[in-house]
């Protein structure tokens, strides 16, 4: 058993270390990985993504634009995965964390579906810890 998620965040991590400006992934399950890219995407990480479908195949991979700063730094500074496989991560709201100060974001799986821990403490949700990034 292997985990997608960690194998998509590791990608998005090697591509930054190495200033690609492009990643490409093969998901296991497209519509987690691009409901994890949307909140990404929407907290400024990545410049955008996109669903790449080639002929005779129902989906292919997608495509993750990265984001750099002016000198060229990369917008993700560290990304970690929370959950694991082995050992599952749950949390309620009051004892949620926030890394790296109030710089960096949580994303949790809650009764809702995928929310940052700001999203969730708003809500007073509670769930599963998938990873952390500033």
């Amino acid at each position: 058993m292997t985990d997608h998620i960690a194998d998509m965040l590791t990608r998005i991590r090697n591509g930054q270390q190495v200033k690609a400006a492009v990643v490409n992934l093969q998901p296991f399950s497209p519509k987690i990985c691009v409901a994890l890219l949307k909140i990404m995407r929407a907290e400024g990480y990545i410049r955008g993504f996109r669903e790449v479908y080639e002929l005779g195949k129902k989906f292919s991979y997608v495509q993750v634009f990265l984001k750099y700063g002016t000198q060229g730094e990369p917008a993700i500074r560290q990304i970690y995965r929370v959950s694991t496989l082995g050992r599952r991560y749950y949390s309620s709201t009051k004892a949620l964390w926030q890394p790296k100060g109030t710089m960096g974001i949580l994303v949790l799986s809650t009764p809702s579906g995928l929310l940052t821990d700001r999203e969730a403490r708003r809500l007073n949700l509670g769930g599963e810890v998938i990873f952390g990034i500033y």
